[in-house]
């Protein structure tokens, strides 16, 4: 798993669709289904994609096969971030200073 593979895996709308669903709790692909016109093999498909990139896992009891996050997915996406984030301040408070200078 690689950042290129969940960024990939995440720039699809319909993987951060199914993605967001199962950060609200395990779900099978039926349930991922509802509410979404997909087809079964295309969310085969994306659940495929998205278990690649390590950001999702599945669990078979019996018949089912359970989805979830996997929260060691996001932790190389958390890494890339957290070089970013010393500047955001800064570039936060360079953007006040220049709001305030448009008020006046």
């Amino acid at each position: 798993m690689s950042e290129d593979d969940i960024f990939k895996a995440l720039s699809d709308p319909t993987r951060r669709a199914i993605f967001e669903k199962l950060a609200g709790g395990r779900l099978n692909a039926s349930a991922l289904r509802e509410g979404m016109a997909i087809s079964q093999p295309a969310m085969s498909q994306h659940l495929s994609v998205l278990r690649g990139a390590g950001l999702v896992r599945e669990e078979r009891q019996g018949r089912f096969v359970h989805y979830e996050v996997d929260p060691a997915g996001l932790g190389c996406v958390a890494s890339w971030l957290a070089k970013y984030r010393a500047f955001w301040p800064a570039r936060v408070d360079d953007l006040n200073a220049l709001l305030k200078e448009m008020d006046q």
